[in-house]
């Protein structure tokens, strides 16, 4: 796998997004791939719980027939967490702080995802 492109991927978004604080690539059931984060943040605790939410919403998705489920956001008093689906393998969180342009991310994150998606499977 080529880690130095996943930190490319990575940091580019954070540069381009105002707001991204913290980026982690993980497996669907949780296992952590790669994280741009800072130390106060372990991967593993936030790959798991993406899991859990990506699950979650996945099932809720295919319960009320809207699709294929893209993209959770969760937002907090302190900033958000969004979780993409890398396909049907992989996750991609974005935390960022209060100051997150969301709009941009949700744009910004699409080809961002498509890119990370052909480096797993590569």
């Amino acid at each position: 796998m080529d880690y130095d492109a996943l930190a490319a991927e990575l940091r580019n978004l954070r540069e381009t997004v105002s707001g991204v604080t913290d980026t982690v690539i993980a497996a669907v059931d949780g296992i952590p791939i790669f994280a741009d984060a800072a130390d106060t943040i372990d991967p593993a605790n936030v790959s798991a719980l993406a899991a859990a939410d990506l699950g979650v919403a996945r099932q809720a998705v295919e319960v009320i027939g809207q699709g294929t489920l893209s993209q959770t956001v969760v937002f907090s008093s302190g900033g958000y967490m969004a979780v993409y689906a890398v396909g049907r393998t992989a996750l991609m969180v974005v935390l960022g702080d209060k100051g997150l342009n969301i709009g941009r991310l949700l744009h910004e994150a699409q080809p961002v995802i498509a890119r990370i998606g052909s480096i797993l499977t590569s």
